[in-house]
């Protein structure tokens, strides 16, 4: 309906699984690491949850299709069977013949022992054996302890048939039962997918306009961001459910840019249970009942009569309440990203106003929530007292993209003091010595003791507990990227990044120099996989911010470093 008046292709909101419309946060890319860690890792069970809509069938998707080429799949995804009617579903799923048993239906022992046969001839062949079972949640006490059983099969290398087990967050209290304690001793691997993040779910709005042909103005102004997180809880099939009625709801007010006002009736009909009275329930299906019938009431009209019984408006948001755990990797056309315990994440638009950028400053804040002017001027100070230890005074405006146009990179953190240890340089903090207002802090210098931070202008030194006891785990710090850096580099991918890190990381491992211009091959993949590994972070072998920093500062590359520093100055270099 409004895909014309937005200059679409498509619905960009669609809640069916299109694979094109497929968006890969940190979170789900972290569930899938540890889905193909466990099915390397020897057998036994690998246990994947989430809240409804959070993507663990996305993740599941992605998983199936990277599994080794020596790796035989079955997947059940209708659990609530008896112990029988799984077996025989294993038996249907790996192809497995039955021995002829005479009259009457197939023992239990019948199926295991085809089952046992099957695996030992796939052990002899080289070959794996993976069983996935989704929304597992709904398994029996019973059916779980015969998987359990399925799983005692083994050489003395490994167990010969991997489970991977997903589901709601029930199935985690499950297993914590006491008659599945020896299922749960077998998990060798669990992730439980959290919700997006407020920057991740500002990007992922925007991927899926993008993929849409979303070209101009974008419709959720980054100021809408922190609104939509709230009222959707970062759950992807909410976020579609919520953008597509707020676009709609644009598109009969004939606005470019979805308001505050829009996303809350928005929310009011979706969400109708949770936000709101049910006087607006029926708005918006009579709204598109009314378009697409051609009711003698314009739709601006009808629009207008709408009840004004509005829920109450989200609160405003401190500037750099960040959501969720740090994370790992940069997306395409990213100017900012999010980094933690791994590599990065992807900030995207929303991440400007995440440091504090004035709402006035956003498109659409007009209708939205007051400015925030003392917490903004702080922070925007701070980012920019930073950035002179690099030697760069940023230019006016939003400070991120501005940086980056002098080769300059945000990176959003949450995390703790080890993870800014890790970082090894200066990075801006949010203090809650306030918690109404919050200022931010330039940590300059730390060590074992105590750490220097510059406060409003003034130097101050602190214990580590003191200050671990003021920060709230924002930060925000900075990075040079290399040339041509295109935010995450992965195999097949070729150009100037590509030489920088072949180049780097064959001088770290003793390797030969390898030719300029080449696609990133299978030698420099693995050379980037061990120096993940022994840098700790994410061995995936796809290269984003963390690793770039990390080969800078064991390259020796002069920029400010936080560790062993004197008090107010920078250290450069190793």
């Amino acid at each position: 309906m409004y895909t014309q008046f937005f200059n679409l292709k498509q619905p960009p909101f669609s809640i069916a699984p299109d694979p094109r419309y497929l968006y890969m946060s940190e979170r789900h890319r972290e569930a899938l690491a540890h889905l193909l860690y466990g099915v390397n890792s020897g057998g036994g069970f690998v246990l994947l949850t989430g809240e409804i809509g959070a993507g663990k069938t996305t993740v599941c998707r992605c998983f199936m299709e990277q599994i080794p080429e020596n790796c035989q799949l079955g997947y059940i995804f209708n659990p609530k069977l008896t112990v029988e009617e799984l077996l025989l579903s294993v038996c249907d799923e790996f192809r497995i013949t039955l021995a002829p048993q005479g009259a009457g239906a197939v023992s239990v022992k019948g199926y295991v022992d085809a089952i046992n046969r099957h695996l030992l001839e796939s052990h002899a062949q080289g070959r794996n054996n993976v069983l996935i079972i989704d929304e597992a949640q709904n398994l029996s006490a019973d059916v779980l302890e015969q998987l359990r059983l399925l799983t005692n099969l083994e050489t003395s290398e490994r167990k010969l048939l991997q489970i991977i087990l997903i589901g709601q967050p029930e199935l985690r209290a499950m297993l914590a039962r006491p008659e599945l304690e020896q299922l749960a001793q077998r998990v060798i691997a669990r992730y439980h997918l959290g919700s997006l993040s407020v920057e991740e779910t500002g990007s992922y709005i925007g991927h899926r306009l993008a993929v849409a042909g979303a070209a101009g103005p974008a419709p959720f102004p980054r100021g809408l961001m922190q609104q939509v997180h709230q009222l959707t809880k970062g759950v992807p099939r909410r976020i579609n459910l919520l953008c597509d009625r707020a676009m709609l709801g644009a598109y009969v007010e004939n606005a470019q840019q979805v308001t505050r006002t829009i996303l809350r009736r928005a929310a009011a009909e979706v969400f109708a249970g949770e936000a709101g009275p049910a006087a607006g329930r029926r708005v918006w299906p009579a709204i598109a009942a009314g378009v697409l019938a051609g009711a003698a009431v314009t739709a601006t009209a009808a629009w207008q009569l709408m009840p004004r019984s509005a829920p109450p408006a989200v609160p405003a948001v401190p500037a750099l309440a960040l959501a969720g755990p740090a994370a790992d990797k940069i997306r395409p056309g990213a100017a900012v990203a999010v980094v933690g315990a791994s590599d990065a994440r992807l900030a995207g638009a929303a991440g400007a106003a995440a440091i504090g950028t004035p709402a006035s400053a956003a498109p659409g804040a007009a209708g939205g929530a007051a400015a925030q002017p003392a917490v903004a001027a702080t922070s925007d100070a701070a980012l920019r007292q930073m950035a002179l230890l690099w030697g760069q005074t940023v230019a006016a405006g939003d400070f991120c993209p501005a940086a980056a146009k002098q080769n300059l990179r945000c990176l959003f953190g949450k995390g703790g003091l080890d993870d800014l240890r890790l970082l090894d340089r200066p990075a801006v903090l949010k203090l809650i010595d306030d918690p109404v207002a919050p200022r931010f802090a330039v940590l300059t210098a730390m060590d074992g003791q105590g750490a220097t931070l510059e406060l409003a202008g003034r130097r101050e030194t602190v214990g580590l507990q003191a200050l671990a006891s003021r920060f709230d785990g924002s930060f925000i710090t900075l990075w040079r990227t290399p040339r041509g850096w295109r935010d995450e580099i992965s195999a097949g991918d070729h150009g100037p990044d590509v030489d920088w890190l072949a180049k780097r990381l064959a001088a770290l491992s003793g390797a030969s120099k390898p030719q300029e211009n080449r696609p990133m091959d299978a030698q420099t993949q693995r050379l980037l996989r061990e120096f993940q590994l022994s840098q700790n972070l994410k061995a995936d072998g796809v290269a984003g911010p963390k690793t770039f920093i990390r080969l800078n500062q064991l390259g020796g590359v002069n920029e400010p470093r936080l560790l062993a520093a004197k008090p107010g100055v920078a250290v450069a270099g190793k």
